[in-house]
């Protein structure tokens, strides 16, 4: 398997409680590098775009809101096959449903506030990262 970018997002509900460091500390445990951090703040703008792809889904006004309530922590993630290693680490995107020791079992409320996101193919990882980082701010 290759060395490969995710990008990751700890959405409001992990940076209100501080959870930050914690998460962190999940991520690089399970063997992936931070290569690239920013706390930010969302702007209407970005979060439309940003989840353009479930604009006709009845949650999207909510997921809009939600996602620009409070700052946010984006991250660019490096390490082998980091893709679906960040995806099996965060857990089911249902709490309820994770398993034990994954991001959202540890540290998620509940479906709406699920406190990561994280790219689902390669492809959109490129994509995503490119949304918010430039090439100069990731060490890696």
């Amino acid at each position: 398997m290759a060395t490969e970018r995710t990008f990751s997002i700890l959405k409001p509900d992990a940076t209100r409680r501080n959870l930050t460091g914690a998460i962190n500390a999940v991520i690089e445990k399970a063997g992936l590098r931070i290569v690239g951090q920013r706390r930010i703040r969302m702007s209407r703008e970005q979060a439309e775009q940003f989840y353009g792809v479930h604009r006709e889904r009845p949650f999207f006004g909510e997921l809009v809101e939600f996602m620009t309530s409070g700052p946010v922590v984006v991250q660019v993630l490096e390490g082998e096959g980091a893709v679906a290693r960040y995806r099996e680490v965060m857990g089911a995107t249902n709490p309820a449903q994770a398993e034990e020791g994954t991001i959202r079992k540890l540290f998620a409320r509940s479906v709406g506030e699920n406190t990561v996101h994280g790219s689902d193919s390669a492809e959109n990882a490129q994509m995503e990262i490119a949304q918010f980082f430039t090439d100069d701010q990731i060490v890696g």
